[in-house]
């Protein structure tokens, strides 16, 4: 099974057990998804269900709106037929306390498609659920003033944009443009600007070696549509462009590199519990920082995966190497937060609760832009520290 493939099937396994083979129910790439749920759904079980988010811990509230971009110089790497590529992307800014209206966490198609490719049935989960959780999010909400940096997020393959919401309205609340990247056919789906909301077409194969590669091309092209002379956003008078970050979960993470290797305005980067895809371009960073945050089981210096401690010695420059004890390969996403509020198991072995694991991925995460891209001494970084005892300081 490809790298990717089995992780995102250790992610959807946080949500239940077992879990159908992902992308056996995928909707046809090409077509648009229904986003009524089956009738057959029972309505009584996921009556108890109210999906929340932990709220931000920021000063400022966050801001939402929603672009839809199309690349007219590339063809869909994934889908020929389809034409040029187009991304649906989430933007997340700081935000003005009570201003606009809460902001859904996916459309119904999105919605529909993730619980039809990442959960089993009999769950009694609606997509309407989805739709409905509360992201503490705001469409609408009053920018705040200033310029901020930017943080293009990167979702896990598989995994649609909405997974990383968490830690997007986190970052923004803490003063930052966040650019939340959904990559079109590459997971359960992400509902572009005609409406139609296409599913997987890498799944079934899983994700072949150039999709780092061709991540690095989304993100540079998001870049310049949101830092150009003309910006596709009307709020990109808020962005920094001197100070641009990029962080990713899984095959997101692992495509942060690549992203920065082929992209110099990317000067800091997160890679969250993602295997690099060899040959790494470590060559290609010129001194600049990079996070490794990760679960302890496969992600400390010489267990599990050997590509961490291949890249982190492969480059100079600040390169903080964390591992977090308890965790799971979904531990650094939305997922397990949202199956602890539908009564769904976690994978055996799980010591740190889902609310803890994305308390401590903000936290980290956020530090670690802090100092970063806004100068700032972030005391969490140093080493060790008691109040966070899971995360454990890797000196190869």
């Amino acid at each position: 099974m490809n790298r990717y493939r089995r992780a995102a099937a250790v992610t959807a396994l946080v949500l239940a057990l077992p879990l159908p083979l992902a992308g056996a129910a995928m909707a046809s790439p090409a077509q648009p998804v229904a986003t009524s749920a089956p009738a057959s759904t029972p309505v009584s079980a996921s009556a108890a269900f109210h999906g929340e988010l932990p709220r931000p811990t920021g000063p400022f509230a966050a801001g939402e709106e929603v672009l839809h971009l199309t690349d007219p110089d590339r063809t869909d790497p994934w889908v020929p037929a389809a034409g040029p590529r187009q991304l649906t992307v989430s933007m997340f800014y700081p935000a003005r306390p009570g201003t606009g209206e809460a902001a859904p966490y996916m459309t119904p198609g999105e919605a529909q498609n993730f619980l039809a490719t990442r959960v089993p049935p009999g769950t009694g989960l609606r997509p309407q659920d989805l739709v409905d959780t509360k992201t503490y999010a705001y469409t609408g909400a009053k920018a705040a003033g200033g310029k901020h940096p930017l943080v293009v997020l990167s979702p896990g393959f598989e995994n649609p944009r909405a997974t990383l919401t968490g830690l997007a309205a986190d970052l923004a609340s803490r003063g930052y443009v966040v650019a939340l990247v959904g990559h079109t056919y590459e997971d359960s789906g992400e509902t572009l600007a005609d409406g139609s909301t296409p599913g997987c077409a890498l799944c079934d194969s899983g994700a072949p070696d150039s999709l780092p590669d061709s991540r690095a091309k989304d993100v540079s092209f998001v870049l310049d549509r949101l830092t150009g002379h003309h910006p596709a956003w009307r709020l990109a008078h808020l962005i920094d462009r001197d100070r641009i970050g990029m962080a990713g979960h899984s095959i997101g993470g692992a495509s942060t590199l690549n992203a920065m290797a082929a992209d110099e305005r990317i000067l800091a980067g997160v890679n969250m519990d993602g295997s690099f895809f060899p040959p790494v371009p470590t060559d290609k960073l010129d001194g600049r920082a990079f996070l490794l945050l990760g679960k302890q089981s496969d992600h400390s210096a010489g267990s599990g995966d050997p590509s961490w401690g291949q890249a982190w010695a492969g480059w100079d420059g600040y390169k903080p190497w964390l591992a977090v004890a308890g965790t799971t390969h979904a531990s650094f996403t939305d997922v397990p937060v949202l199956a602890a509020e539908a009564g769904l198991p976690l994978p055996p072995g799980t010591t740190t609760s889902p609310e803890r694991g994305m308390q401590l991925t903000r936290e980290y995460v956020g530090a670690f832009f802090d100092q970063t891209l806004k100068g700032l001494h972030e005391p969490l970084l140093d080493g060790p520290s008691a109040a966070n005892p899971e995360v454990s300081f890797q000196h190869p």
